[in-house]
């Protein structure tokens, strides 16, 4: 069996060391994961993402949306890359999925940021997911669909790189000291035309609230 295109029997830690990057490969049929794409591309409210950069604002050609609980109504406030942002409330399709990667990974999510890349044109680069929001070596879950992307982690201070494939319905669970020495990113092409949706369900440990 491919190690890197089916739900595995076991998650593989793809990390050698000084962290833990679960693989579980596809968790869903490639039937539903399309169904959840084409849900998820036509009915969230994308916008263009903006980070704070040499004193300006700087828009990406990247779209994001944030969703998550709210407390007694009220929206989380997150901040990331110098620009905070209030959340907006889970769809019925996130809440599915939000409960599909709870129970494959045993952990609770409280919010998720979904990323829209429209083609291979469209990446993020080298960095490692550290904010003061988020819970201490708590997990992140990523859920993939659509086109299929390669992804990379790198070691902060040995460089050694540790690339893989991530299929549409495969599902990446980054915790433990993950964060503290490894960067990870998805890295552009022009070999990949079409779009790819990422979800990557995470735990604000003491939100804000608007």
């Amino acid at each position: 069996m491919d190690l890197f295109s089916s739900l595995l029997d076991e998650p593989i830690n793809i990390l050698p060391a000084d962290g833990i990057v679960n693989y579980y490969g596809e968790i869903m049929p490639l039937s539903d994961s399309d169904y959840y794409f084409e849900r998820l591309f036509n009915t969230i409210a994308w916008r263009c993402d903006q980070a704070f950069v040499l004193g300006k604002i700087i828009e990406t050609k990247r779209k994001v949306a944030w969703c998550a609980d709210t407390i007694d109504g009220k929206p989380f406030a997150y901040s990331y890359s110098g620009v905070t942002r209030h959340s907006m409330s889970f769809t019925n399709e996130l809440l599915i999925l939000k409960q599909l990667v709870e129970q494959h990974t045993n952990e609770t999510y409280n919010s998720c940021l979904l990323n829209l890349y429209h083609s291979g044109e469209e990446g993020m680069a080298w960095h490692s997911d550290g904010e003061a929001d988020l819970k201490e070596h708590g997990a992140i879950a990523s859920l993939s669909f659509g086109a299929e992307r390669k992804f990379a982690f790198k070691h902060k201070s040995s460089k050694q790189v540790v690339p893989l494939q991530l299929k549409p319905g495969s599902l990446l669970v980054m915790k433990g000291t993950t964060q503290q020495h490894w960067l990870h990113r998805l890295p552009p092409t022009k070999k990949v035309s079409e779009p790819r949706i990422n979800l990557t369900f995470r735990t604000i440990d003491k939100p804000e609230l608007k």
